[in-house]
């Protein structure tokens, strides 16, 4: 099991971003269009170079810069890990024509990148799905639908997930790099919760070719879940994100706010719940750290380490928010309190990129497998 404790540097660089994201990236999110893609926001991503450093990065460091704009800015952080999500299958798998044409782009943040993998009938299974590539002269015809894509409809290009070979399961998917102004490609906006750019694509006999393919034919399963083993443990620094930034903000509230003679913090009952949440959150913020750090260093078990870090962050995060709204009281729950943007932010990760009864699936499966290998 790798050890491992920040550097003075990366704490000192922690705190940056997060000045950075409360000083200079949230007044452009509040300028931003809900539920549209921000391209200003995305620009000064690029402009400030967290954009390249998030493709040049290792786990860990993806983690510090998710956990450090979440606590800033959610808007923020959504944006650059939109960008890297849709990003990684180039930097992976892309062929040198593909990462000249688009990895310039992205890093500058001119360009909008999309993960197309989720369909209407097939999201905690991703194996199940039915957007099909068809034989065609020269290629394939993508025809189907995805939904709750991120980024979408305005997106530039889209990493897609199509099935090539009928009834071959996780084996018979390939990736494709498919631009957005390509024929018969459409898309609709939907509405959320929360206000995020979110929506549905058709392809309608959309043409890709050889060129077009990440990785190798029927192989792109193996592009969603290496970038999904990157990702999940920074979901959970997302979460971790968002779980401080409420903890933050419950200190300083019970610390002045007064009641039945003196302070909220000298009452045990609302102590202790201040405890629970900051104890919750560091160990959250522990095993988002271990995940990635197992990650960066080859060890085997990533996939269940990564599932751990998401599932446990991201439900500790739905407590520790909750929790401050109640101790807040009725002034957490005004449209534009802090506590009320994260209250509608923070249920969303529990679902994407593997709900957590699929991270729960994944653990089991791994330590049964581990079991039966030593037996």
């Amino acid at each position: 099991m790798t050890a491992f404790s920040l550097e003075p540097a990366q704490t000192a660089w922690c705190e940056e971003l997060r000045a950075l994201a409360e000083e200079q990236l949230r007044p452009l999110a509040e300028k931003g269009d809900p539920g549209r893609v921000n391209r200003p926001l995305i620009a000064a991503l690029g402009g400030a170079g967290l954009l390249d450093r998030m493709l040049n990065s290792g786990a860990l460091d993806l983690c510090l810069l998710r956990e450090s704009l979440a606590r800033g800015c959610t808007e923020a952080e959504t944006a650059l890990a939109l960008q890297g999500l849709g990003t990684h299958p180039l930097v992976r798998s892309g062929t040198p024509a593909h990462r000249e044409r688009w990895l310039p782009e992205v890093r500058a943040g001119r360009a909008v990148a999309a993960f197309a993998l989720s369909e209407p009938g097939a999201g905690s299974d991703a194996a199940a799905l039915a957007l099909t590539a068809g034989p065609a002269p020269g290629g394939w015809r993508l025809t189907g639908e995805k939904c709750w894509i991120s980024n979408a409809p305005e997106a530039d290009f889209y990493t897609v997930f199509a099935r090539t070979t009928p009834g071959a399961g996780s084996r018979g998917v390939t990736a494709f790099l498919v631009p957005a102004d390509r024929p018969g490609l459409t898309g609709t906006a939907l509405e959320m919760l929360s206000p995020h750019p979110i929506g549905a694509l058709e392809f309608d006999g959309v043409p890709v070719t050889p060129d077009d393919v990440l990785g190798e034919p029927d192989r792109g399963f193996r592009v969603a879940m290496d970038t999904l083993n990157l990702f999940r443990p920074s979901v959970g620094a997302f979460a971790v994100g968002m779980a401080r930034a409420a903890l933050d903000a419950t200190v300083a509230h019970t610390a002045h706010r007064t009641a039945f003679g003196g302070p909220l913090k000298d009452l045990q009952a609302v102590s202790h719940q201040v405890a629970e949440m900051a104890t919750r959150t560091e160990a959250a913020r522990l095993l988002v750290y271990a995940a990635a750090a197992a990650y960066d260093a080859g060890e085997s078990g990533v996939p269940r380490r990564a599932a751990m870090a998401k599932l446990y962050a991201t439900e500790t995060a739905q407590y520790v928010v909750d929790t401050a709204v109640q101790l807040h009281g009725a002034r957490a729950l005004r449209r534009g309190h802090l506590l009320e943007h994260l209250y509608r932010e923070v249920r969303a990760p529990r679902i994407y990129e593997g709900a957590s009864e699929v991270q729960r699936t994944i653990i089991a499966k791994e330590l049964y497998a581990s079991r039966e290998a030593s037996a």
